[in-house]
């Protein structure tokens, strides 16, 4: 769990709802129910819109890494390399064979079944590069459904202040009701431009650093299997990939 998620989210929210208290507001004042129907309906349809169904999927299968981000394997990714050189060179790079078959990561078996196979080094380089940029641009893809939503929360945030002037407009005959009618139409765009900035931009910038690490490690992993396909020596291998080690 990444507890520095769970407290930006908790101290950005109670700094908002602080500083009502200290003005001298009520939490009241900030509750508005059509306000929010407004501003978080419009946001998600406008960013339903323009999203295909398959990066919607991906987007919702990638939310949860924003409070527990995937672990940490960088470490264990090279002590597999490792592994690997020393089997290829204890046995040949045949005798990775049964290794890529109980391989459970499918990107580190793809590269494991095309050096059982007897590719070149830079075909496979091709291959598992291919695959990486693939991936990694999916995965931005469905991030930015986040993004565009924290671009247009503040607008629909505004479309929901004026929606609420309209109505305040019609009491101008009455005006003990104007006041309070003006405050809570510009509660729409305070949940607008809060909704954006404390949430759905920080999530989309958290998801992108979760994607770059992901990147980051499938490129050590090539780097590891093209170092066994050129026949480099494990102690080697292991120097070269320390420096992806956080």
């Amino acid at each position: 769990m990444d507890i520095l998620s769970i407290i930006g989210v908790i101290l950005g929210f109670a700094a908002l709802i602080g500083g009502n208290f200290i003005e001298g507001g009520t939490l009241q004042s900030l509750i508005n129910g059509p306000a929010a129907l407004i501003v978080i309906g419009g946001t998600v349809g406008a960013a339903l819109l323009q999203t295909p169904w398959s990066q919607l999927r991906r987007a919702l299968e990638v939310f949860p890494w924003v409070f527990k981000p995937p672990a940490n394997m960088f470490q264990d990714g090279l002590s597999r390399v490792v592994r690997w050189s020393v089997a290829a060179r204890k046995e040949g790079l045949l005798g990775l064979e049964t290794i890529a078959e109980t391989e459970k990561d499918p990107f580190a078996r793809k590269g494991l079944q095309l050096l059982v196979d007897g590719s070149e080094p830079e075909s496979i380089r091709r291959v598992m590069e291919t695959e990486l940029v693939i991936q990694e641009q999916r995965d931005l893809d469905s991030v930015r459904f986040y993004e565009s939503m924290g671009g247009y929360s503040p607008t629909i945030g505004i479309i929901g202040a004026v929606m609420g002037l309209i109505h305040v407009m019609r009491n101008l005959a009455d005006p003990n009701e104007l006041g309070p009618g003006i405050a809570i139409a510009f509660v729409a765009t305070i949940y607008g431009v809060a909704f954006a900035n404390l949430f759905l931009l920080p999530v989309a910038n958290k998801l992108k650093m979760c994607v770059h690490e992901q990147a980051q490690y499938r490129e050590m992993i090539i780097e590891g299997i093209i170092a066994i396909a050129e026949g480099e020596n494990p102690r080697s291998i292991e120097m070269k990939l320390n420096g992806y080690l956080p």
